[in-house]
C-alpha cells in the first residue's frame, strides 16, 4: 500500500492498494503455465503417440496408468494458471482508500471477481471514524495489517492482503493516516 497525499491544501490522502498484480504473482502464473502445459501435451503424446513435447519424447510412454496422470496434472495444471492469469487481469484486490477532508468521507474501493459484486465500494463520513488499529501478530504465519476502527461496523481493513508490510512501513502508515484524519492509532 502506497500512500501519496493529493490535492490542494493537503486535503486529500489517497492510498493505493496492490491486488493482485504483484511481480510474484507473475513469476507463479508463468511457471504454472510452462509445468501445466508440459504435463497436458506429455499426457496428449502418450495418447496420440505422436511427440507434441520439443524436450522430451513422451510418446513412448503407457497411456494407462503414466498418461493419465500426466493428462490429470496438465489439466489441473493448465486451470490453476487460467485462474491465476484472470486473477491477475481482472487485478482482484486492488483498489485504493481515500480520505477526503473536502467532501467529509472515506471511500475504501476494492476491485473483486467479476459478478453482482465486481466493483467494491464502501463510504462512510469522516465524523464516524473513531481510529487507526494496527494488528501485528508474529510466527509462522505473520499478520501486519492496519484497519479503520468506525462507529457501530466492524474493523476495515486497509492493507493488502499476501506479504506482510515491514513493521516500520506499518508504522508509517499508521501514524501518517492518524495524523491526517486527528485521530488516535491503536494497537502499537
Amino acid at each position: 500500500m502506497k500512500a501519496q497525499t493529493t490535492s490542494k491544501d493537503s486535503l486529500i490522502l489517497r492510498q493505493e492498494v496492490v491486488g493482485a498484480r504483484r511481480p510474484s504473482n507473475y513469476f507463479w502464473a508463468v511457471i504454472v503455465s510452462i509445468g501445466g502445459l508440459g504435463f497436458l501435451l506429455a499426457g496428449l503424446s502418450s495418447y496420440f503417440k505422436v511427440n507434441l513435447l520439443l524436450v522430451s519424447d513422451t510418446s513412448a510412454l503407457q497411456f494407462i496408468p503414466q498418461g493419465v496422470a500426466l493428462l490429470f496434472y496438465g489439466t489441473a495444471g493448465t486451470l490453476l494458471a487460467i485462474y491465476l492469469w484472470l486473477s491477475l487481469l481482472w487485478n482482484v484486490g486492488g483498489g485504493y482508500n481515500e480520505f477526503n477532508k473536502e467532501t467529509g468521507k472515506v471511500k475504501i474501493f476494492r476491485w473483486g471477481y467479476p459478478g453482482k459484486n465486481r466493483r467494491i465500494d464502501l463510504d462512510w463520513p469522516l465524523e464516524d471514524v473513531q481510529a487507526v488499529r494496527a494488528e501485528v501478530r508474529e510466527g509462522l504465519n505473520p499478520k501486519r495489517e492496519l484497519f479503520l476502527r468506525i462507529k457501530q461496523r466492524r474493523d476495515i481493513p486497509l492493507t493488502r492482503v499476501g506479504d506482510p508490510m515491514s513493521l516500520s512501513e506499518l508504522e508509517n502508515q499508521g501514524a501518517e493516516l492518524a495524523r491526517f484524519l486527528e485521530i488516535p492509532l491503536e494497537g502499537l
